[in-house]
């Protein structure tokens, strides 16, 4: 009898790490927007004083982007064919890019929540050094690889998550500026506004290929997967770094002699984002309600949950950094958005995670 409760006990165990292992094998490169979509929900809801939902969701993404690194070096470890088989995938390896953004998100909160600038500073490197393997590694071997898919299937708005790495820089960039001494302080401005540059001009190129895609190729309910919202996400963090730099101009002279120019191009990005928005519902009510696509957990989820946060978040600042104080009512109200949003991806990890545990029971 003991023999086999122990044989039984053994077999839930061996199922138990072999489905830890297929999960950790097939991880999704894009799985650090967990961290970015609850580090921009934690800072909304701090900017908007609420504060008790601010500090949880700060102390659960710094677990959060420690479980998702040990995860990752553990899959680069053990499963390296299927990490460069990411890497050189048109539709995955843009992916990566979330582990920059999401490393600046993250010191980002440090700054204003906690004001530690030293660790903030420690993400702000490493989101560097990250941003300068991912982005020159992968675009390299897209632009050099014999065997290219066509346009149709090889381009998704995940290819915008580039965008976003650069422009989380930009805005981490600003946030570290205040904190330094000249010239330090003069530097890290001008790196933040080459970022905030070259994040735009990357924006228009892209946007311009994936816009081409959605209106002269066939368009089916599976191609509008969740990284699509990057569209607005992407002009909503490029709209924060736009805002930050508005507010260092004093501390940068070469800043205040670009004012006008970055206020205008500030206001282009809220406003291309904003477009985005109700373009995006129309195109997600199609897709759930019209074609009834399933609506299942996915990752990629939390590439939708960001650019609500971020709106939250970008719309708050360039109201301050520019007067515009008949906008305050955006930010009040889309952060109920982005909560419920984040809590319904985070739902949805929760029943993966008890799928895994229970293997094949029933899981609500």
């Amino acid at each position: 009898m003991n023999s086999n409760a122990n044989s039984i006990k053994a077999e839930e165990k061996s199922f138990f790490i072999a489905r830890i292992n297929a999960d950790i094998k097939a991880l999704s490169p894009s799985y650090f927007a967990m961290v970015m979509a609850t580090g921009i929900v934690s800072i909304a809801a701090h900017l908007l004083d609420i504060k008790i939902a601010a500090l949880v969701l700060f102390w659960l993404n710094i677990l959060t982007y420690i479980i998702i690194w040990f995860l990752f070096i553990v899959r680069i470890i053990r499963y390296r064919k299927e990490v460069i088989d990411d890497i050189v995938n048109h539709t995955r390896s843009t992916g990566f890019f979330t582990s920059v953004a999401a490393t600046c998100v993250l010191g980002s909160q440090f700054i204003l929540i906690y004001e530690n600038y030293f660790i903030a500073t420690i993400l702000w490197l490493i989101g560097i050094v990250l941003w300068i393997c991912l982005m020159y590694i992968v675009f390299t071997i897209l632009t050099i690889k014999e065997n290219k898919p066509s346009l149709a299937e090889g381009i998704t708005g995940g290819w915008l998550l580039s965008v976003v790495a650069t422009q989380s820089i930009s805005v981490l960039s600003t946030y570290i500026a205040t904190h330094l001494e000249q010239p330090y302080k003069l530097e890290v401005n001008f790196l933040a506004l080459s970022m905030w540059l070259w994040g735009g001009m990357l924006y228009i190129w892209m946007i311009s290929l994936i816009f081409y895609r959605y209106t002269f190729f066939k368009f089916s309910p599976g191609d509008l997967s969740p990284p699509y919202w990057i569209n607005m996400g992407a002009m909503a963090i490029s709209t924060l770094s736009g805002a930050l730099l508005i507010k260092n101009t004093p501390d940068a002279p070469f800043l205040q002699s670009l004012l006008p120019f970055i206020k205008g191009f500030t206001i282009f990005y809220w406003a291309t984002g904003s477009w985005w928005i109700p373009m995006l519902i129309i195109l997600a009510v199609w897709r759930h309600i019209y074609k009834r696509f399933p609506m299942i957990y996915d990752p990629l989820y939390w590439g939708a949950v960001f650019p609500l946060g971020m709106y939250t978040v970008c719309t708050f600042q360039i109201a301050e950094a520019m007067n515009l104080s008949f906008l305050y009512f955006i930010p009040y109200t889309f952060i109920y958005f982005a909560i419920i949003a984040w809590l319904a991806a985070f739902a949805g990890v929760f029943r993966s995670v008890l799928k895994t545990i229970l293997g094949n029971r029933n899981v609500l």
